[in-house]
């Protein structure tokens, strides 16, 4: 049930038995939930957080004037509002981009992971700071990098996020977002988009199609994204 959150776990430092069956143990109900919903509304009180089992969300702000932006996307084996546990409430929404399917963590059980499991503990703290450094990155996305540069960094991201999760193959994944909502990730129209996914194309670098990208020169998608992917931290330590 929760193979892909240990396995983000483990990429960056052990994981004991009993501090996977810790986890297990907090998860107090398992639910789906259908594509294209707002499951954590802002400002509302929360004494849960969600962890995602399977399927595609995202961190949004929408505006009164109707405009969208997604500040980061949330693939299997994301606790999408860990951050939750302590400030009670979000300033942004978590919606849905595909079916989901969540395992739903009660805070008090948060709360006594953190009293009987002190590493366990720091290993979510850092999936936290994790968190924190994608919203950097894509912050300097959207205020500095390029429409092309934009994609590439995005799609280098997505791919190797997924790898560790196994989900995806050497350059490939899939990707259920709309051509709007990659737009609201990145910060640019829809036209701009669309005219910057035909550019990539053109030069031969990804393929999209509906539900799938296909990443045809990885090297290059690096370079053009300037694609460093340190802010990640998936180094092997204690921590």
């Amino acid at each position: 049930m929760i193979d892909a959150f240990l396995a983000k776990l483990r990429a960056r430092d052990d994981i004991s038995a009993a501090e996977e069956a810790a986890i297990k143990t907090a998860v107090a109900e398992v639910r789906t939930v259908a594509d294209r919903q707002v499951l954590i509304r802002r400002k509302e009180e929360l004494t849960v957080s969600t962890l995602l089992l399977d399927g595609w969300m995202a961190r949004a702000r929408d505006l009164r004037a109707g405009h969208r932006q997604i500040t980061e996307l949330h693939i299997a084996g994301d606790f999408v509002d860990l951050h939750s546990f302590t400030l009670k409430q979000l300033d942004h929404e978590i919606i849905t981009l595909s079916p989901c399917r969540i395992a739903v963590v009660p805070h008090e059980n948060l709360r006594k992971i953190a009293q009987e499991h002190p590493h366990l503990t720091r290993v979510l703290w850092l999936m936290t700071n994790i968190d924190a450094a994608i919203h950097r990155e894509w912050a300097v996305s959207v205020a500095r990098r390029s429409a092309l540069s934009r994609v590439a960094h995005l799609m280098c991201e997505l791919l190797l996020r997924l790898q560790v999760i196994g989900r995806a193959g050497d350059t490939s994944y899939e990707f259920p977002l709309s051509q709007a909502e990659l737009s609201e990730c990145l910060g640019l129209t829809p036209v701009h988009t669309n005219r910057t996914l035909q550019e990539m194309r053109r030069l031969g670098l990804i393929e999209l199609v509906p539900g799938r990208v296909t990443i045809r020169d990885l090297e290059a998608l690096k370079t053009i994204g300037e694609f460093d992917p340190m802010y990640l931290y998936l180094d092997h330590r204690p921590r």
